[in-house]
């Protein structure tokens, strides 16, 4: 069956583009699979499109003259995997042991369909027994009464809506706590205190019309074609008008390299395909500093040629530079130079704009270029090439995700795309902006309302005067410190709205082990995943409606908003029937838990569940800047911005001005790296998931079928360890030699990827991450960077 692992895996090169009949094929399979092949096909004509919903994917945004079809095979998949026909319902947990579900695959446990009735977990029979929502609340509000707020965390996964997250982060401070960990903490949470660092804005600061306006698009350590799919179509129009893209990724993605647009027919009837990348540089595994050094190098370098060929010009020396080595130098400045010969970089924007010029110019004259190529894997040729395109282009907009923020020096590589954009004045103009691709539909959202454990990023003042209440100061607990924290025993309960904890979070059976020991843990969810049938003392499993679902309150159907990658807000109404007439909807799940937990307050739980536009009137009175007339512009074609001062070349710093900041060294110090036994491992999506969610068992792009227990690999890494394409091997932790971390059963696939890395899927290898392997600030998983030893294996590979 389509979906599930092979008893027979195939590996077998793809040769054909991202997009075109594939994506058609693929859609059209998970819509069957899921029962839902003609109502799937209508409810997808309304994704994305003015009063229809909101994807619940990827956060791309939603532009103001939509296409006739507004949706991805990501999309689609995640459209038709919420709507399916399958319930887990009663019947289906009388059946099943919590032990036994253990077992399961996490495809399999997904698969099993939509949630319908609030469960507790009953410890006699081992399994989820259905009870009342009056009965949920009352006993998860008498156990969290009786425990410490300091030993309770507030999950939040990246895509409850705008109105749901206040609320939720409003109970947990009113409950006490700023433990407020959410899925950013594990992807672009390097975004989020670098960008404030460099320029003051805590999200990118480009928009869709950037991709009209740019002529030359930097594209950073992301895989558009398994991520944020629907941001072909805005590369292929940059594409069309002329635009250069400029690759930097460790490996070639097909939707980085070919595309044939699935709404074009001409291109769908001929075959005819956009090249999407003019250049494609691959770098190293943790090489992305390196190899921005080398560009910024060549561009500071070129500038001082030209003002040393000035001088000389001044002498009477007929352009001839004072040093004959520097010819070559002055020339390649000269081919990139302003239209006056006289700069390549932006003197007079550093100068009005920007501090910390002169330390960082001079940081990137010292490096020498040999050590620049060995660490990023990039030629020198290549990166001036790339710093050539760069010069002569007169609006850059520059495109990273998580492949630099998952990294030891997550915060500094995010600094490098900084650097590299101040150097030319490439922020605050048209077509000149910066794109931190956002992950999951929403995630960027919830923090602007709340959800942090940082308390110094919420308006607390103002918390404290519209409900009365003296919020707690204290730092609270990132996802990663309350994963420490489990361990250590400090904490007590975790409540989760969405997601997959377990599965997300690194070190894997420690933290699995802890999460047995909880008092309480309650998941509010639509789909059954492992991070539900592992459990602690007191367990529940509460049912929501998901955001394509009617949500009919008292004051009728209810629509919600969430924030996309170019931080547009964007609101969204249910378009289907509810799974089950015993579902609520998140903010009614949150107002009940609030409700038995705080008892009498002046907050208006039962007013917001019957009418949302009272939580966004409440959002906007939190915060009037952000959300000025917030109900009003709500369905705006294209949703209406978010104020970002560094859009305006205004920067809200400490300095008063964009900030250089030098990254301390090219590379984190491991201390295995100068090992010739031992490779660089980054994890990876297949286009068959997103995030944590396994759709099925296909990564078509890569040749992948029927398996996800894959590890790929340079052919000379191959034969230099004595290994063979196909073979069985396992991947051992090269950090920490004291304690064993292993994943075993993967097949070897020989695979264009630069020499000492390889790459395996997430999260089948988030055991091999210790949890103290992560950035150092962020205190983000590398799960882009880990030294592993990669030996044979007995083991027979097991999905």
């Amino acid at each position: 069956m389509a979906g599930k692992p092979k008893d027979r895996p195939r590996v077998k090169p793809y040769k054909g583009p991202a997009g075109g009949w594939g994506s058609a094929k693929s859609v059209t399979e998970i819509l069957s699979r899921e029962h839902r092949p003609l109502s799937g096909a209508k409810l997808l004509a309304q994704q994305n499109k003015p009063e229809g919903y909101m994807c619940v994917s990827c956060a791309w945004g939603k532009p103001a003259k939509t296409h006739p079809l507004e949706f991805c095979e990501n999309g689609a998949k995640a459209t038709a995997w919420e709507v399916t026909s399958r319930r887990a319902d009663r019947a289906f947990f009388d059946k099943h042991k919590l032990a036994d579900l253990e077992l399961w695959r996490d495809h399999d446990l997904e698969e099993q369909g939509r949630l319908t009735h609030p469960m507790r977990w009953d410890p006699q029979s081992d399994k989820y027994v259905a009870v009342s929502w009056e009965m949920a609340f009352e006993e998860i509000g008498r156990e969290l009464k009786a425990l410490d707020p300091h030993a309770v965390d507030f999950y939040t996964s990246g895509r409850a809506s705008l109105e749901t997250s206040y609320m939720y982060q409003l109970f947990a401070r009113m409950y006490g706590s700023n433990n407020l960990p959410d899925s950013s903490n594990m992807c672009h949470e390097s975004s989020s205190v670098a960008l404030p660092q460099s320029i003051g804005a805590s999200v990118g600061t480009a928009i869709l019309s950037d991709f009209e306006n740019t002529d030359c698009i930097f594209y950073i350590a992301q895989n558009v074609g398994t991520s944020s799919p629907r941001m072909l179509h805005d590369l292929q129009d940059a594409v069309d008008r002329g635009a250069k893209i400029v690759t930097f990724n460790m490996l070639r993605e097909r939707g980085l390299e070919r595309f044939i647009n699935p709404q074009s027919p001409s291109q769908m009837l001929t075959g005819s395909e956009t090249k999407i990348s003019s250049y494609y540089y691959q770098v190293r595994n943790g090489g992305d500093i390196a190899a921005l050094f080398g560009v910024c190098k060549a561009l500071i370098e070129a500038d001082d040629a030209l003002k040393v060929s000035a001088t000389s010009r001044v002498a009477g020396k007929d352009g001839i530079p004072a040093d004959p080595s520097n010819a070559a130098m002055v020339a390649f400045a000269a081919s990139i130079a302003s239209a006056d010969k006289k700069h390549v970089l932006d003197h007079d924007f550093i100068k009005e704009h920007t501090c910390g010029f002169d330390v960082f110019a001079s940081a990137a004259r010292k490096y020498e270029w040999d050590e620049l190529e060995r660490v990023s894997g990039l030629t020198r040729e290549e990166m001036m090439q790339a710093a050539a395109i760069y010069g002569k282009s007169d609006a850059v907009l520059t495109i990273y995700g998580m492949g630099l923020t998952q990294q030891l020096m997550g915060v500094q590589s995010v600094h490098m795309v900084v650097n590299l954009a101040l150097l030319r004045g490439n922020i605050g103009k048209p077509g000149a902006n910066i794109c931190a691709v956002r992950g999951h539909s929403n995630v960027q959202g919830q923090r602007t309302v709340g959800i942090t454990e940082k308390p110094g990023l919420v308006p607390l003042d103002k918390l404290s005067e519209l409900y009365g209440f003296t919020p707690p100061r204290w730092t609270g607990r990132s996802s990663v410190e309350t994963c420490k924290a489990m361990m250590d025993g400090e904490a007590r309960a975790f409540i989760s709205l969405g997601g997959n904890f377990l599965k997300a979070a690194p070190e894997t059976e420690a933290v699995e082990a802890a999460w047995r020991k909880l008092r309480l843990t309650v998941q509010i969810a639509t789909k059954l995943n492992r991070s539900h049938v592992l459990h602690g003392e007191v367990a529940y499993l509460l049912p929501c409606l998901g955001r394509i679902e009617v949500d009919e309150q008292a004051t009728g159907p209810q629509a919600v908003s969430i924030e996309s990658s170019v931080a547009h807000f964007h609101g969204s109404r249910g378009k289907i029937k509810p799974a089950s007439k015993e579902l609520l909807s998140e903010p009614a799940i949150v107002a009940g838990l609030a409700k038995a937990t705080l008892g009498d307050t002046v907050v208006p739980w039962d007013q917001w569940v019957g009418d949302y536009e009272t939580i966004r009137n409440a959002i906007e009175a939190t915060y009037p800047e952000t959300f000025k007339e917030f109900n009003k512009r709500l369905f705006q074609p294209g949703g209406f911005p978010r104020p970002l001062p560094a859009r305006e070349r205004k920067w809200v710093t400490n300095s008063g001005k964009a900030n250089f900041i030098t990254p301390e060294r090219l590379f984190p110090e491991l201390s295995t790296a100068s090992r010739t036994d031992v490779l660089h491992l980054a994890t990876l999506r297949s286009n068959d998931q997103f995030n944590t969610t396994i759709y099925g068992y296909s990564d078509r792009f890569r040749g992948i079928e029927g398996t996800r227990k894959i590890v790929f690999m340079n052919v000379a890494d191959i034969e230099a360890l004595g290994l063979s394409n196909g073979m069985n091997v396992d991947l051992a932790t090269a950090i920490d030699e004291k304690t064993v971390r292993r994943v075993t059963g993967l097949r070897v696939v020989e695979y264009g990827i630069p020499k000492g890395c390889c790459a395996a899927y997430y999260p089948e290898t988030n055991p091999l991450f210790p949890l103290q392997h992560h950035d150092a600030q962020s205190k983000t998983p590398s799960y882009k960077l880990l030294p592993v030893y990669v030996t044979p294996s007995l083991e027979t590979p097991r999905d």
